[in-house]
């Protein structure tokens, strides 16, 4: 097996990253590590692993120089953590993470293949003294990357998507219970009785308008944000991902009031983002229709068998229909906490 290690994601071909990705989602594809790297707050590297002339394995590695995230500062994590530079390994964004590994490795070249990506997060940790990290790691590989890295997992969430079954929302009301279909058809009604213009947008259409919301929800939930770095972000992440992001918005008066952001990827749509003028709501379930039932009939609509939510306000979503997993943190070998370390 040989390592490398590589400063851009755009000399590993795409198809050969994402046939490792394939199962890991959105947040560790080649078009979402793309859009990311450039981000000023971080610099990053790309741990490939190579056995015959084949990819077999693969990390991005981001040596977090500010982290406006608190959700990805060690320190506010992990109990009785001292803030030290963070080493991040896999995904920084999205709070879903894992190894990219061949789903075809025998186990002895698996295991081969983990150790050198957790060999490669302890070297560059140790290049600028800092302590690796793997965030938001599945359940599945926990354990597995846990044992490689030689330390128990810390329990950091749950992460929630909702199954799909059939081809209609018929049929995902269908594996509800009678209440909550109930409940859920009185919260569509009202949606639409409240005479929403509804529209279906490209971020790039709206970036400005959904920054102004999304600075609203940020600000209602105790995060102070300024509208135009919140459109400025939106921008930057169409720009990235080639504008291929859906948005769905609800209109009054030929102003957004309430909208959504979600991409489709593989056999999934993946939420990414909301937001409200909450002054100007009718009082109609709007987070309910924008984020749940809007997005569930246009994955129905193109074939998606999933709608993933991601982690918080779990009783929402599992009322809902969605099925959770626990999300971890796993530490690295060596770095900046290391004993002997400075």
């Amino acid at each position: 097996m040989i390592l490398t290690l590589v400063q851009d994601i755009m000399e590993v071909p795409a198809a050969e990253w994402d046939a490792l990705a394939a199962e890991a989602g959105l947040y560790l594809s080649h078009q979402w590590l793309a859009a990311q790297q450039h981000d000023p707050t971080a610099q990053v590297r790309y741990a490939l692993v190579h056995d015959d002339g084949r990819l077999i394995a693969a990390a991005p590695l981001y040596a977090v120089d500010a982290e406006p995230n608190a959700l990805y500062r060690v320190h506010a994590l992990i109990p009785d953590r001292t803030p030290v530079r963070t080493l991040l390994a896999g995904a920084r964004r999205g709070y879903l993470n894992g190894p990219l590994l061949h789903p075809r490795l025998t186990p002895d070249r698996r295991h081969g293949a983990l150790n050198a990506l957790v060999k490669a997060a302890s070297s560059l940790a140790d290049v600028h003294k800092a302590q690796p990290w793997w965030l938001y790691v599945t359940d599945t590989a926990a354990a597995e990357l846990a044992d490689a890295c030689g330390t128990k997992p810390v329990r950091l969430g749950e992460d929630a998507r909702i199954p799909l079954p059939g081809t209609r929302f018929d049929d995902y009301l269908a594996g509800l219970p009678s209440k909550r279909r109930v409940a859920i058809r009185r919260e569509r009604r009202a949606f639409v009785e409240a005479g929403y213009e509804l529209r279906t947008l490209r971020l790039s259409e709206c970036a400005d308008p959904a920054g102004a919301l999304l600075a609203q929800l940020q600000e209602r939930h105790g995060h102070p944000a300024d509208p135009s770095a919140m459109a400025r972000l939106l921008r930057d992440q169409a720009e990235g991902m080639a504008d291929s992001g859906t948005v769905l918005a609800a209109y009054t008066e030929d102003r957004m009031v309430a909208f959504s952001l979600f991409y489709r990827h593989a056999d999934t749509v993946w939420l990414r983002a909301t937001g409200y003028d909450y002054a100007q709501l009718r009082g109609a379930h709007e987070y309910f229709n924008l984020v749940y039932y809007l997005p569930i009939e246009y994955a129905y609509t193109h074939g998606a068998t999933a709608l993933h939510l991601g982690m918080e306000s779990l009783r929402a979503k599992t009322l809902r229909g969605a099925v959770t997993s626990p999300l971890w943190a796993i530490e690295g070998p060596g770095g900046a906490d290391s004993p002997g370390r400075s």
